[in-house]
C-alpha cells in the first residue's frame, strides 16, 4: 500500500503530520514517540524576535474540547536555530515550521531567514495574527491582507508555503482562493475558533488572557466542512485539522478533501495518537482493499 502524499514539491511518507503549537519543537515527544514515523513533524510558531506570551492561567478544558491562550510563546528564529534545529534537522521525516509576524514584512524576513537555513521542509504561515500597522485587523480575515502576505513569503522563500487559514470568516473560499493564487502551495484548515469560559465560583474568566482558542473533538464537523468547501474552491493540497482522535476522524477528512491531516489537541492526553492514526489508515485501506491513500481523497459521495 502507498501512504506517501505529496504538498507542493514535500513528499511525505504517510499523511499525518502533528499540529503546531500542540507538539512543542518535537524533542518534547521524541521518548514518547518514533518521530520518523510521522509524515512531518509542524512546531510552534516562531516570529522574529523572542515571544513571552499570555499570562497564566493558559488552558482550560471545556465539553469534548480545550480552550488554550499560550500567546505564541516562543525562542524567535536565532533562538529556535540554536536550541532546537540541531535535534530536528537529524530527523528523517520533514520539519515544518509554523511562522508568523505583525507585519508583512515581518513575514517576508522570518520566511527569509528560513530559506537561507537549509534543510527545512517546508513553512506554515500562521496568519490567525493581528497587523499593526492595519490597527489589529488579522490577516486571515482579510482577503487583500492574506494575499498580501503569502506573496511577500512566497517571493521571500523556495520552500513549500502553506497557509494555515482562519476559520472566522463567512466563507472560507475566497481566503483559500487567495492563498492559492497569491503562491501558496497548500492550505492548512483550520485554526482554533476564539472562545471563554468562567469559572462560576469565582466569576472570573477561566484563562489569564480572558479569552483563547477553542481546539479538540468539538470542532471537528466544523473543520470538515471548512475542507469540504475549500477542497471545492481550489486546486492545491489541503492539510486538515481539528479533533482528529481516531484513524475513523482521519479519513473522514480525507474524504472531505483532504490530502493530509494533523493530530493536535488529542496529542496531549494521548501522546502515541498521531502514530496510532497512521496504524489505523492503513488497517482500513487493507481491509477496503485501498491500494494507494490518495483514493481516499476527495472520495465523499456529496454534490457540491
Amino acid at each position: 500500500m502507498n501512504l506517501s502524499v505529496q504538498i507542493g514539491t514535500l513528499k511525505l511518507q504517510n499523511p499525518v503530520l502533528v499540529a503546531s503549537g500542540t507538539f512543542g519543537y518535537g524533542a518534547e515527544y521524541s521518548e514518547l514517540i518514533d518521530l520518523n514515523q510521522l509524515g512531518a513533524v509542524v512546531v510552534k510558531g516562531i516570529r522574529l524576535g523572542p515571544v513571552r506570551g499570555n499570562p497564566t492561567p493558559r488552558t482550560v478544558e471545556v465539553a469534548s474540547g480545550l480552550i488554550n491562550a499560550i500567546g505564541l510563546q516562543g525562542p524567535g528564529v536565532d533562538g529556535f536555530i540554536k536550541k532546537y534545529w540541531p535535534f530536528l534537522k537529524l530527523l528523517k521525516v520533514p520539519t515544518i515550521i509554523n511562522i508568523w509576524g505583525t507585519t508583512v514584512e515581518e513575514y517576508a524576513e522570518v520566511a527569509r531567514r528560513f530559506d537561507a537555513l537549509g534543510g527545512v521542509g517546508a513553512l506554515e504561515l500562521n496568519v490567525s495574527c493581528p497587523n499593526i500597522k492595519e490597527g489589529g485587523a488579522q490577516f486571515g480575515t482579510d482577503v487583500k491582507l492574506l494575499g498580501e502576505v503569502v506573496a511577500a513569503c512566497r517571493q521571500s522563500t523556495r520552500l513549500p508555503l502553506i497557509t494555515k487559514l482562519s476559520p472566522n470568516v463567512v466563507s472560507i473560499a475566497p481566503y483559500a482562493r487567495a492563498a492559492e493564487d497569491a503562491g501558496s502551495d497548500a492550505l492548512s484548515i483550520m485554526n482554533s475558533y476564539p472562545a471563554m469560559a468562567i469559572d462560576i465560583k469565582t466569576r472570573k474568566p477561566s484563562l489569564g488572557n480572558v479569552t483563547g482558542g477553542l481546539t479538540g473533538p468539538c470542532i471537528k464537523p466544523i473543520a470538515i466542512k471548512l475542507v469540504w468547501e475549500a477542497a471545492a474552491a481550489v486546486k492545491i493540497p489541503i492539510i486538515g485539522m481539528g479533533g482528529i482522535q481516531t484513524a475513523t476522524d482521519a479519513i473522514e477528512f480525507l474524504m472531505a478533501g483532504a490530502t493530509a491531516v494533523a493530530v493536535g489537541t488529542a496529542t496531549f492526553y494521548e501522546p502515541r495518537t498521531a502514530v496510532q492514526v497512521i496504524a489505523g489508515v492503513r488497517e482500513f485501506m487493507q481491509s477496503h482493499g485501498i491500494e494507494d491513500v490518495r483514493e481516499l481523497v476527495g472520495s465523499v459521495r456529496a454534490a457540491k
